[in-house]
């Protein structure tokens, strides 16, 4: 999932999205998501077993975690949730955790400072569960399984 054209169209600044309610199975490798430049809320999904990273970014963007459950993979070099694409320096882009679960070793690296909270209008707003909840939440998301020639 990439958010953003690419690392010089700035334009994408006034981006604003939610990834919210999935699950990302074991063998997912990275960019769940990764963006470029904007405001992104990662809200209530549910991370297993990545194979490089979860959620990532490049060209400043605001990242807000908030309510997912991440289980990290046995592999001890792949624990961070988080990766920063920079070559001029990342610690001052905002990116936060909040009510997230981390689980086998997994961890969030934040940065930044300043409000990071959702920029959205009230009815734009939803209500976050604690991550706690997540696997409960996503438990049938998921690709469909369907069959040629039959309703899924």
């Amino acid at each position: 999932m990439l958010l953003g054209h690419n690392d010089q169209f700035s334009a994408d600044k006034i981006m604003r999205v939610t990834v919210a309610f999935n699950r990302f199975g074991a063998g997912c490798i990275e960019r769940m998501p990764r963006v470029r430049f904007g405001y992104a809320h990662v809200a209530n999904n549910k991370y297993e077993e990545w194979i490089m990273y979860a959620i990532g970014g490049s060209a400043n963007p605001t990242i807000l975690s908030e309510g997912n459950y991440f289980a990290a993979p046995n592999n001890k070099g792949c624990k961070q949730v988080t990766k920063r694409e920079a070559s001029g320096g990342w610690s001052s882009w905002k990116w936060r955790t909040s009510m997230d679960v981390f689980q086998n070793g997994a961890y969030f690296v934040p940065s930044g400072y300043g409000s990071c909270s959702p920029l959205y209008t009230a009815a734009q707003r939803f209500p976050v569960a604690n991550g706690a909840m997540v696997p409960a939440l996503t438990a049938d998301a998921g690709p469909l399984n369907c069959v040629v020639g039959k309703p899924c």
